[in-house]
């Protein structure tokens, strides 16, 4: 086993085919790396290509993808040691953007071999882990409509999305819940509620980033009851940085909650992956469980 495998998501197209490997091969000597490249079809077989290289002895792992690539390979690795990279090839990279990484690929490359190791934190909620994110309600029911549509019509993912979207919002169904932070107990009803891997902007030009993924804390962001326009108009006042004005909006942070509802079972969203799970759902963040190559420039906090 070499000591540096990079894991690429084979089954998403886009240019992630032996050719492009080959290319990154040669970038990857060229960095000074002695590399061995998985394309890897499914998120099981990134899953097993981690735990070969981990069992195996490797020092760092990197994954070449999405944020569900991301995740499915730091899932693997959290708890480790053994350090994680980051090779952003896929739409949105929120990870690899607010650990300050280049969206670039020869110049995050390059960061495998130059960057510093950084400890970050990961959520969890029951025993399945999350970098970004994970929500329930209209959010998953949109990603598992978005999927079928792909699937079974053959849509592109974006205009697959928008129909899911609106189909969703036709359906707009509600979750009645107990949410339990701490001491604190609130009973809530609500058609979308969000948990974030440490604090996130949710107001002004920066929202959906993150300052830091080292505070060990999870944020939990629910609407409380809001219709069709109740919810445009939560996204405007976020836009607008008046968010935090409202008083049917919750926003709270803390290492753990737990979330309690009559359901059997729920669908969950962990970095952009539906499964189903059995309440009671246990979220809790793992501090420093995750050490990341990042840019030594845009290093802070523990290392």
């Amino acid at each position: 086993m070499k000591p540096v495998l990079v894991v690429v998501n084979g089954g998403a197209g886009n240019g992630h085919d032996e050719e492009a490997a080959g290319r990154m091969r040669a970038a990857l000597r060229d960095a000074g790396l002695d590399a061995e490249l998985v394309l890897a079809g499914s998120g099981d077989e990134m899953i097993a290509a981690a735990r070969r290289a981990v069992d195996g002895g490797a020092r760092l792992v990197a994954a070449g993808g999405g944020d569900g690539t991301m995740n499915a390979v730091a899932s693997v690795l959290a708890g480790t040691g053994v350090v994680f990279g980051v090779l952003p090839m896929g739409t949105l990279n929120h990870f690899a953007k607010d650990l300050g990484i280049p969206l670039d690929l020869d110049e995050a490359i390059r960061n495998l071999a130059r960057g510093r190791p950084k400890r970050v934190d990961v959520g969890e909620v029951n025993g399945r882990v999350f970098l970004n994110n994970s929500s329930l309600g209209l959010y998953p029911d949109i990603v598992r409509d978005r999927e079928r549509q792909q699937r079974r019509l053959g849509r592109g993912k974006w205009p697959a999305a928008l129909w899911a979207t609106l189909a969703a919002l036709r359906r707009y169904p509600f979750l009645s819940m107990r949410l339990h932070v701490g001491p604190e107990e609130l009973a809530r009803r609500t058609p979308f509620v969000f948990i974030g891997n440490n604090r996130y902007t949710m107001e002004g030009l920066a929202i959906g980033e993150r300052e830091r993924i080292d505070d060990g804390l999870l944020s939990l962001y629910v609407a409380q009851s809001p219709t069709r326009l109740g919810l445009l108009r939560f996204a405007f006042d976020a836009l607008r940085g008046r968010l935090g004005d409202r008083d049917d909006f919750d926003v709270l942070h803390a290492p753990a909650l737990d979330i309690v509802t009559h359901r059997k079972r729920l669908r969950v969203a962990t970095d952009g992956e539906v499964t189903v799970m059995k309440p009671p759902l246990r979220y809790r963040v793992r501090p420093g469980a995750l050490t990341v190559m990042v840019p030594a420039a845009t290093m802070t906090g523990p290392s």
